[in-house]
């Protein structure tokens, strides 16, 4: 007769269970298990930092500027016709009352070069007025944003990844790696970065806006490289790097693991100050008329206002601060976004809000 479940064995142990449903419980404990893990990885790494953005107004409105500006450059240029020159060769003057378009005038009138006519139907057809060629500045403005985006993400990326590959490298391998990767760093630093983008500009002449944020991060990374240089040497003698060296781990996985989770912040804030200099940095050589008007360009926009006498009339003052409140507004979104994400990072802000309740007070004040 077998002992039952609750019977002692004869050798003292208990009774043995059943294979098969010792088996079943441990599926059933293990699927709980990763169940549990995913759920808290989810709060942890998704739910926790929405949170910390949400109730940040930093990252709040940083991000609803630039989720606008996103919107602007996608769908904005598909509903917003692109704009069109209306003029013909017999106009002179560049703000002639008659022909420039401001958004407080209102009343549809015709306009005589000589060669044609065109009817204006005041701020319906141009809500933010023309410039001196007769084109839409909203058009203008709307049409320039996809190539100013993709600028700024290529700039952006370029200048972040190699900063952060060069630094890293070099602060943890030490020895004669650090000394070369230093020393090219050190170069860089030294060469004077506004003459290195002319020269650059003037032999490359790009015209896709990705190969120019190229350009515009060539002379950037260096700073950043420094940076993270110095972090990661101190990072490299901390306990947990140590025991990781010891338990025999090698150099990648202490890298990813130990070193680059507490550089991260760093690096994606410096990604985001380096998005808002590569956007500076394109408007003023498309205003010096460095890069090739290829495409169309806040900068680009700025040059033909000042050069037409944008400067000198009242009635051509939008065709100037339009791009520059533009570009003051996206760069504005892109900084109050960089400042919040500092709390995102946060390890302890992070798993503070992963385990507290919505009415648990998380505020910035606190």
């Amino acid at each position: 007769m077998s002992p039952s479940e609750d019977e002692t064995a004869t050798d003292g142990g208990t009774a043995e269970s059943d294979p098969l449903e010792v088996l079943r419980d441990s599926e059933t404990a293990e699927s709980a298990t990763f169940q549990e893990r995913v759920r808290q990885w989810v709060d942890l790494w998704i739910l926790a930092p929405g949170r910390v953005m949400w109730q940040d107004y930093r990252t709040r409105y940083g991000s609803a500027i630039i989720l606008f500006f996103v919107l602007l450059g996608t769908l904005g240029v598909r509903t917003v016709a692109k704009p069109v020159q209306n003029k013909g060769p017999a106009y002179v003057q560049p703000f002639d009352p008659g022909y420039v378009i401001t958004p407080w005038n209102l009343a549809p009138f015709t306009v005589d070069l000589g060669v044609a006519s065109w009817t204006y139907t005041g701020i319906w057809q141009f809500p933010l007025g023309t410039n001196g060629f007769g084109e839409g500045l909203m058009a203008l403005t709307v049409h320039a944003t996809p190539a100013m985006l993709k600028m700024m993400i290529a700039g952006g990326v370029f200048t972040t990844l190699v900063g952060a590959v060069v630094g890293t490298i070099a602060g943890y391998k030490r020895g004669g790696t650090e000394r070369v990767l230093m020393t090219a760093t050190d170069i860089q630093i030294a060469i004077p970065g506004l003459p290195l983008l002319i020269v650059l500009a003037m032999a490359i002449k790009p015209s896709d806006p990705f190969v120019v944020g190229l350009i515009l991060g060539v002379d950037a990374w260096a700073g950043l490289s420094r940076s993270i240089h110095s972090q990661v040497l101190a990072l490299r003698s901390e306990s947990y790097v140590e025991a990781s060296r010891l338990m025999g781990f090698g150099s990648s996985t202490i890298v990813r693991d130990d070193i680059l989770p507490n550089v991260m912040p760093y690096i994606m804030i410096n990604f985001m100050g380096n998005a808002i200099r590569v956007i500076h940095a394109s408007v003023g050589l498309y205003f010096l008329g460095v890069l090739p008007f290829t495409t169309q360009n806040w900068g680009v926009m700025i040059n033909y206002a000042y050069n037409r006498g944008a400067m000198l009339s009242w009635q051509g003052l939008p065709w100037l601060l339009i791009p520059i409140v533009t570009i003051s507004l996206l760069g504005f979104g892109i900084t109050l976004f960089s400042q919040g994400m500092d709390r995102v990072f946060n390890p302890r802000v992070r798993a503070r809000h992963a385990e507290s309740t919505a009415d648990t007070p998380t505020s910035i004040e606190e």
